[in-house]
């Protein structure tokens, strides 16, 4: 801990890792945000400085003052070093979309962080207890699924295995609210993909392709009526085509 706030380790650095990186130093931590690729490390510090959702724009805003923008930036330690990215209190997985990978990933930093280091998956919806298994702290392991673009969207969807502590969830909980998120606590699942939010998101993409495909009406008709009916922001088929998260966006 450093102070009254957790280190957070977050893995992978592209525009969703940035986004959380940012997320988590604007809310006062020590944030060491590490990807393998030198590419990515070497933009990522471009993208929560002055890219669309960036902190610049927030001062752009008045949504911060400039000194508490630089205090922010110089909380983020941009690095391809793993062992860096390990010495934290809470790791933040964000990288691509892949079981196996997140899987081998868990695997290695069970070898390399402190005991205590809770270990946070951004995953769409792969069951967080395969990820438990691959460590011996499953009861440190929990899904804290983001919606895109992290600096902007308020979704904290915490996904609790069946061996996750309660001081782990609440561990999540009270970072996710102090970062300016919602958290929802759900329990996780090991016969589906999807978590809540993308399986309801799906089986509702679903439902409105059968009705086009059936001749009943067309995509804009369903936005239309969806919008109409339930005062939704966007059609279906408008989150489609402007996703923040959901199906196409989500599941890579």
């Amino acid at each position: 801990m450093t102070g009254d706030k957790e280190k957070i380790g977050v893995i992978g650095s592209g525009v969703m890792g940035s986004g959380i990186a940012q997320v988590m130093a604007i809310a006062g931590h020590l944030v060491v945000a590490y990807d393998l690729d030198p590419d990515v490390v070497a933009v990522a510090p471009e993208l929560v400085a002055g890219g669309r959702f960036g902190i610049q724009g927030a001062v752009a805003r008045g949504k911060m003052t400039e000194s508490e923008a630089q205090a922010a930036l110089a909380r983020i330690e941009f690095t391809t070093d793993q062992e860096a990215a390990a010495e934290v209190d809470v790791i933040l997985e964000a990288v691509p979309e892949r079981l196996d990978l997140k899987i081998q990933l868990f695997r290695d930093l069970d070898q390399k962080c402190p005991e205590h280091t809770i270990f946070a998956s951004n995953s769409s919806g792969y069951p967080v207890q395969a990820l438990a298994v691959a460590t011996d702290r499953a009861d440190r392991v929990i899904g804290w699924h983001w919606a895109s673009p992290p600096p902007v969207m308020k979704l904290a969807e915490i996904v609790r295995a069946p061996q996750t502590s309660d001081e782990t969830t609440e561990t999540i909980c009270r970072l996710a609210a102090a970062a300016g998120k919602n958290p929802v606590v759900i329990q996780d699942s090991a016969m589906h993909w999807g978590y809540v939010t993308n399986r309801v998101y799906g089986a509702m993409i679903r439902e409105a392709n059968a009705v086009v495909a059936e001749g009943i009406a067309s995509r804009a008709e369903v936005d239309q009526l969806m919008v109409d009916c339930f005062r939704w922001p966007s059609g279906p088929y408008g989150m489609v085509s402007g996703a923040t998260t959901g199906w196409k966006a989500d599941k890579k």
